[in-house]
Parts: C-alpha cells; structure tokens; sequence
C-alpha cells in the first residue's frame, strides 16, 4: 500500500498536480544549494566577448547583440559561465564603456529586446497573437534549435538578474517536464482547440458515422482559414490529418497523414495527433534545456511549477515603487528630504512602461526579481549640491545622483527625459576628463 501511494505521489509531482503544494525546501532549496555547489569561485567575471554597436563603415551592416554574444559563448567552456554575478564581461568596439557589470546588464537586456522584436528570427508569435483572439496574445511561442537562449536563461538564474521575455506557458511547462493537454493549446491556439471540440462534439450537432459526408465533404483543404468547413462556429478540417505548425507550416500530425481522410472513426486519432503538432514544438524546447543544462542542474526543475520557473528566469512583470523603497541606501540625503518625497511621487506617477524605462536608466535592467533578497545590489539616491548639475546615473552601481530641483514637476519632468533620451551608458566623455568630477562631465556612466 505504501509503494503504491509512493507511486502515485511521484506521478501527480511529474505531471504538476502537487508541485505548487510542495515547500520551498522541497523544490527550490534543492536547486539553490546545487547552484551553490557547482558556483566557479574566485572570479568576478567570466571570459571577455565582444560586441560592435557602431558601424565604422557605411556598407557593413551590424549584427544584432544576440548573435554576435551567442557565437562567442556556446563554444565556451561552460565551467567558466558558472558565476554568481557576470558569466562574461563585455568590451564594446568603439564605446568607452568599461564593463564593471552595466554593460552586461544592460547587453542581456537589448538581446531580450531583439527576441521580442523580431530583429532575432528566433522567437516566433503565437497562433493566438497572429490572430489577436484568445489569451496570451502578446507571447511568443517557438524556438529555434539554439543553445544560448537556454544558456542565457540559466545565467539568469545563477546571476539572479532577470530576463524581460514573454513566453508561452507551455514552453515553461516542458521545460519543467510536465505533460500538455488541451488546456494548454487552447491558451496559443484558440481556432485550433475550438476546431478539435468542434470535431469531438460532432454528435451534438447531429452528425453521424453515417451522414458524416453529408455534412464534411471530401475534397476541401484543412487548415486554410478560407478553406474551413464552418459548422456554427467551428471550423472542421476535412480531407487530410495535417495541422499548422507554430511557424505556420503544413504538417502531418501522424506518420502519413497527408494522406488519410478525416472520418467519424477516424476523430480520435486527428485529435492526439493534432493537439500536439499544431504548436508544441518539442525539439526546440529541447534545445533550450540542452543549453540550460550546461549552467545548471536541469533535472530538479522538473520539481518545479512553470510559474515557479518563469518567475526565476523572468522576475516580476511589473517594477514595483515599494520594492524600490526596500531596495534604496541614502547618501548626503535622508529618506525625509523633500526631494526625496517628489522622486518617490514622480515615480508612482509614471507608468509601468515607465518604471522599466527607468531601471533601464539607473541599472541596465528591465526587470527585478520576485525575491527581494536576490538583488545584491543596493540602489543608490546621492544629492547633488550643483542646481544646473544634469541628473546622473551609473549603471554599474545602481546609482542616481538628483540635483536640488526647485518643484516635483520639474523633477518628474526631467526624469521623463532623461530615461526616454539619455539611454547610451557610453563615457568616452568621462574617460577624455577623467580628472574632473563625473557629475560636472556627464549625466552618463556605465
């Protein structure tokens, strides 16, 4: 009895019926400690890459940042991306950047910019979001057989700081290893699940194994949006056991199903078939995982929820101002200055949008993680004495130095500006008066 109970416990735990009952010490501490054990010591940074962001010619294109970083890192040794804050330092070509951890960051967060875009042909969006019905419709779904997208989620991981990617729940769910089910393909494919219960329910509408054809003549493509049989609201492929791939493709959903007509009999076997073709694309989530496995132990992930890992991969969605509050350190300014008091409200003024704008500013990031405690960093508020003095920032250091602005409006308004317009964390202007005080020679520093 108690084997079997065993069993049964192992099995809800695979298929995610109890992970999100499980304790921390269960299905995270695990992770964590062996994280821990496999941490490269000694370092502050892994091995140097280069990136080129300025063209010096006018007929040499720039490649965008993901793929110039991921043709240098997946031939690396992965024993020297396994550090708890840098996995690489970065040298821009052209830029007088030093990298001391803000142009890391803030190189991490363009390449998620470029996944998101489309200017990296690597992610690709949802059926759902194509058709701008259903939910999830501003996630994207498909992968690629590239290594360095998992190898940069597990540096994620490892570093604690957070990617801005917006995935679909079920490419979470197979990276934890659990099943996929119609739940799962209605979230990305909405015309695709109600096709599939309109082809379960065919009874209700009256359809039998023998008027079949009656009402689903052969002859008719399947999944061509002009090409549906409708019934009410359903659309019905007919003639073939083929579904569309996430990027869009024709695909058999069984050996040979191009050739195999849909019949009452035959419903079953299109339906398996179909809701794990049309978007589960499970090679490249596949590929993922084989990179997240060189940085950390992929096999205890399958001990946590997909939220559970979206949330140490991603962060929180949202730049909270309280987590802010619990985050800042006050230099030559207390907490109950006045110009403290307009920064705070001018920041809950902003919107989200906004709120990301501005760690992008001071940080190089564009999205904190879930747990307070995982930022290492302190962020810094320093006044600066200078009235005309520009709002200053560090990336490297978390660090912002406020002027004394006369108003809240007039501070709310410059740091409007500043995180629309002073994005560059370039100091070729530092490094030519280095012998000046930074806030005199620039509102930039990385």
């Amino acid at each position: 009895m108690s084997t079997s109970r065993y069993s049964l416990g192992v099995s809800a735990i695979i298929r995610g019926e109890l992970r999100g009952l499980l304790s921390p010490k269960v299905n995270t501490l695990p992770l964590v400690r062996s994280i821990g054990r496999t941490m490269t010591q000694g370092k502050t940074y892994g091995p140097q890459i280069t990136v080129k962001r300025i063209s010096t010619s006018f007929f040499t294109g720039i490649k965008p940042i993901f793929v110039q970083i991921a043709k240098q890192v997946v031939g690396l040794n992965p024993l020297e991306l396994r550090l708890p804050s840098r996995a690489w330092k970065v040298k821009l070509v052209g830029e007088g950047a030093d990298d001391a951890g803000g142009v890391f960051d803030d190189t991490i967060t363009e390449m998620c910019q470029e996944l998101q875009s489309g200017v990296v042909d690597l992610l690709i969006r949802t059926p759902n979001s194509c058709a701008d019905v259903g939910s999830n419709t501003d996630r994207y779904d498909h992968m690629v057989q590239f290594r360095f997208l998992g190898i940069l989620m597990a540096v994620a991981i490892r570093t604690k700081k957070p990617l801005d990617l917006h995935l679909a729940p079920w490419v979470w769910k197979q990276l934890c290893s659990m099943p996929l089910g119609g739940p799962d393909l209605e979230e990305v494919d909405l015309l695709t699940y109600r096709t599939l219960q309109g082809i379960v329910h065919l009874e209700n509408s009256g359809i039998t194994e023998e008027n079949f054809h009656c009402f689903c003549p052969v002859g008719v493509s399947v999944f061509p949006a002009d090409l549906f049989f409708s019934l009410g609201e359903q659309m019905i492929p007919l003639d073939s056991f083929v579904a569309h791939s996430a990027d869009g493709m024709l695909v058999p959903v069984v050996p040979g199903g191009q050739n195999i007509s849909l019949t009452a009999r035959s419903k079953a076997r299109l339906l398996s078939g179909a809701s794990k073709q049309s978007v589960f694309c499970c090679v490249q989530v596949a590929a993922v995982r084989e990179g997240m496995s060189t940085i950390i132990p992929v096999p205890l992930l399958s001990l946590l929820t997909a939220q559970q890992l979206e949330q140490l991969v991603c962060g929180l969605p949202e730049v909270s101002v309280e987590m802010l509050k619990r985050l800042v350190r006050y230099r030559d300014i207390t907490e109950s200055h006045q110009l403290i008091g307009w920064f705070w409200e001018s920041l809950e003024e902003f919107t989200n949008e906004e709120r990301v704008l501005f760690l992008r500013f001071v940080s190089g990031r564009s999205r904190l993680p879930s747990n307070p405690a995982d930022m290492t960093q302190k962020f810094q508020i320093i006044k600066v004495d200078r009235v005309r003095s520009p709002l200053y920032k560090n990336t490297c250091f978390f660090l912002l130095r406020l002027p004394p602005y006369t108003s809240q409006a007039i501070l709310a308004e410059r740091l409007r500006y500043s995180i629309h317009n002073c994005t560059s964390i370039d100091m070729d202007n530092y490094m030519l008066t280095h012998n000046t005080d930074p806030a005199d020679s620039s509102d930039t520093e990385d």
